[in-house]
């Protein structure tokens, strides 16, 4: 999506569009029943949208790349994820209301499980409590680097924010994370000379965290990823002349919102309690992004069973997002995470687009990976396009030239 162009076409009025994401939506054939989670779910509500709208398979930032959450996510609003490249830990901080200022530097942290010669044998700890997680923030609070300040807050579960305040850092940081256990923990490493003092400075930080963590038997390490400050970029309020509602249980994602301008609902982490908010705020918003996260958080436990089971929980409570009425209903993920790998994969995204006044049908009748290889949208299509798309069908944008 070009931001000027879509400014330059946008209109005020037109229908409503509701993009229910399935966080981690596409998935691998599992070895007991060929299928995917998506495949062998049972889908009929899934399907009869597949049937009536379009479907195909889109690729969040470009062939062979594994997108994170972050980047996933900009590229499903039109944000070329390649032009617009935002830190984790910007996000992770805007989405926990944290007061972000020109300057800092934000990461994502993971509390994890370490062997005494560094290998990670588990990235999140567990999946400790959000409970536990403050608690061990509150012992991080205790560490002090000299010229910067380090500023630590709990997330939700093993996930937590760091943030440093100072003169003339730079967020040019590598990963610290190894994103696969069985792998020692990464040193701090600046990816240029301008960020060197900012490596230096947050490697002491974690030496001296982990001198903190040490005695700890559920969590004695920390991980950190999404290095990143504050960005300058177009607004969707101002771009599509809409106005936007996000329901999200998870702070990343509410940071993914309020960073394009979005009003955001906090909601439980419960598919059927985010469908109730929809219902609750229909009348106020021309937009809205619905985030389920299990599909993702699942999978990455490689709990293949439970990710299909709760694709056909949402199945359920699609017919109440039906009985609104939306003028264009899209669903979609924003990155595959097949639960035999546990992690996010660059295998494109299933997606389908239901927009009764407007769409004309393919021939797909099953809303899966395999069936959307034969849809309209294509087997291989930006994840930039899909914004766009969802504004013509919804009537929203005017004819290009005279």
């Amino acid at each position: 999506m070009d931001p000027d162009l879509i400014r330059e076409l946008a209109l005020k009025e037109g229908g409503k569009i509701v993009l229910l994401v399935l966080d981690g939506l596409g998935g691998l054939p599992e070895s007991k029943t060929k299928g995917t989670a998506l495949e062998v779910a049972h889908t009929p509500n899934f399907d009869s949208l597949a049937a009536e709208g379009i479907c195909g398979l889109h690729e969040p930032i470009a062939a062979g790349i594994t997108p994170g959450s972050g980047p996933g996510h900009l590229a499903l609003f039109g944000y070329d994820p390649l032009h617009y490249r935002i830190g984790r830990g910007v996000l992770s901080a805007l989405g926990s209301g944290f007061d972000l200022k020109p300057g800092d530097v934000a990461a994502r942290g993971n509390f994890c499980h370490m062997e005494k010669d560094g290998v990670v044998t588990d990235r999140r700890a567990g999946r400790i409590s959000t409970e536990r997680c403050e608690e061990l923030c509150r012992k991080l609070r205790d560490v002090s680097i000299e010229d910067v300040e380090c500023i630590v807050e709990p997330v939700k579960e093993h996930r937590f924010l760091l943030v440093l305040r100072g003169n003339d850092l730079d967020p040019a940081i590598a990963d610290t994370d190894p994103h696969k256990k069985g792998r020692k923990r990464d040193g701090v490493r600046a990816k240029t000379k301008a960020a060197e003092r900012t490596a230096e400075l947050i490697q002491e930080f974690v030496d001296a965290s982990s001198e903190v963590l040490k005695k700890e038997d559920d969590a004695n390490g920390l991980l950190l990823r999404g290095f990143g400050d504050l960005p300058k970029i177009p607004q969707l309020p101002e771009v599509t002349r809409m106005a936007y509602k996000a329901i999200a249980a998870y702070p990343m994602y509410r940071g993914v919102a309020r960073l394009l301008g979005m009003n955001v609902v906090e909601v439980e982490d419960d598919p059927e309690k985010e469908i109730e908010a929809l219902e609750a705020e229909w009348e106020s918003a021309d937009f809205f992004f619905v985030h389920i996260k299990q599909t993702d958080s699942l999978a990455e436990d490689g709990r293949f069973r439970s990710k299909k089971e709760l694709l056909e929980k949402v199945d359920q409570l699609i017919p109440r997002i039906r009985s609104l009425e939306p003028d264009v209903l899209l669903v979609t993920g924003d990155h595959s995470t097949p639960a035999e790998l546990e992690s996010h994969s660059w295998h494109p995204v299933p997606a389908l687009l239901a927009a009764p006044s407007t769409v004309r049908p393919d021939e797909v009748r099953q809303f899966s990976e395999r069936a959307a290889l034969r849809g309209s949208l294509g087997p291989r299509f930006p994840a930039t396009d899909l914004m766009p798309i969802a504004l013509a069908h919804a009537g929203r944008l005017t004819k290009f030239g005279g």
